[in-house]
């Protein structure tokens, strides 16, 4: 499976994104005019989908069509609840849909449903593997899960960690496909790193408040058998390094992440979290937008891979640790360092070099 890497900030991906699918001709344009795009994100779990996702799209989508409706609903992690919404924005005369599941496997009937009344569906983010849609944009979510391992287990034996200790594993939500793909890219990380696997959970909704609660247990079954956390994003690694802290453990072990949301990023600046890994949503939120514009438009659009049968384009983030967080974050202008040097971080900034 042929992958792009992509090494630029935020602010470039629209002028990324038109080269890589070919531009939106003049044509499209017109031909879209005043069209209905529905843009319907999963759950709270995250802050991505409120503050990146959702105003990446619309941003892009004034720019390719200022005349076109966007029609956004979250569905707080509710089947049943995206499922109306999913309805409701066919009902409203949404020509595409960008469907980010709750439940991977219970969209492909939502596929199917607006298919057979002549809707585009774009998968975003999580793959929908049994309902082939039209387009699926994301970040390449294995690549994911075995980049924030291979990152733990170097930082380990570089502290020369023993191999007699081991490692918990805090996957996403058994519901969601890329979760899936995560926890795989996950094994496939650990696989050679010497480390044994203590205990695997999968979090339901990704709620960290679940997460922490698991790794308590787990706090309480191993003590300091445990050497390390890959949880799967941000907020289940705050879970974890919460449940640490709550069991009075100190140092934290090092525990991985995935969005770089701020909380998680100043968790760096702080020495509680290890790494993270930078996907600025708003890439896939723009390369989103440029393939619902050739959808309404009628284009065919130039796939460079296939993923569960679907027409894909997969973006490769990078690993964020303390050492490359001005790099990857602050210079890129990401996050800034009034956003991120508050309070008790401002130490931690200035020990990095991030504040003078």
């Amino acid at each position: 499976m042929e992958m792009m890497k992509f090494s630029t900030q935020a602010a470039g991906a629209a002028v990324f994104v038109l080269s890589l699918l070919g531009g939106t001709s003049a044509f499209a344009q017109t031909a879209v005019s005043d069209a209905t795009v529905a843009f319907l994100m999963p759950d709270q779990g995250s802050t991505r989908y409120e503050e990146h996702d959702h105003p990446g799209f619309v941003a892009e989508m004034k720019k390719l069509c200022a005349s076109c409706k966007v029609l956004y609903q979250n569905a707080d992690a509710d089947i049943a609840k995206q499922q109306q919404q999913f309805n409701s924005a066919i009902t409203q005369g949404a020509k595409v849909i960008v469907l980010d599941p709750v439940d991977s496997a219970a969209a492909a009937s939502l596929v199917q449903l607006a298919q057979s009344q002549g809707v585009k569906v774009i998968a975003y983010d999580r793959p929908i593997p049994k309902g082939k849609a039209d387009f699926y944009v994301s970040f390449d979510n294995k690549a994911i899960g075995k980049a924030i391992a291979e990152s733990l287990v170097q930082h380990l034996k570089a502290q020369k960690v023993p191999t007699e200790g081991g490692i918990l594993q805090i996957n996403g939500s058994p519901t969601d496909a890329a979760a899936g793909l995560i926890k795989d890219g996950i094994h496939e990380g650990l696989a050679s790193g010497g480390y044994k696997t203590l205990a695997e959970f999968d979090t339901p909704n990704w709620q960290p408040a679940n997460a922490q609660q698991w790794a308590g247990g787990q706090i309480t079954r191993f003590g300091k058998q445990i050497v390390g956390v890959v949880a799967a994003n941000d907020g289940t690694g705050g879970g974890a390094i919460a449940a640490f802290k709550a069991a009075g453990v100190d140092p934290v072990p090092p525990v991985t992440g995935n969005d770089a949301t701020i909380a998680a990023l100043q968790l760096i600046i702080a020495g509680d979290q290890y790494n993270t890994i930078s996907k600025p949503s708003e890439i896939v939120a723009a390369a989103a937008a440029n393939v619902a514009v050739k959808l309404l438009a009628g284009e065919t659009i130039k796939a460079e891979m296939t993923l569960y049968d679907t027409p894909a384009q997969l973006f490769v983030p990078a690993v964020v640790t303390a050492e490359n967080l001005k790099a990857e974050i602050i210079d890129k202008k990401i996050n800034t360092a009034e956003e991120l040097c508050t309070g008790r971080y401002a130490d931690g900034c200035k020990k990095l070099g991030i504040t003078k």
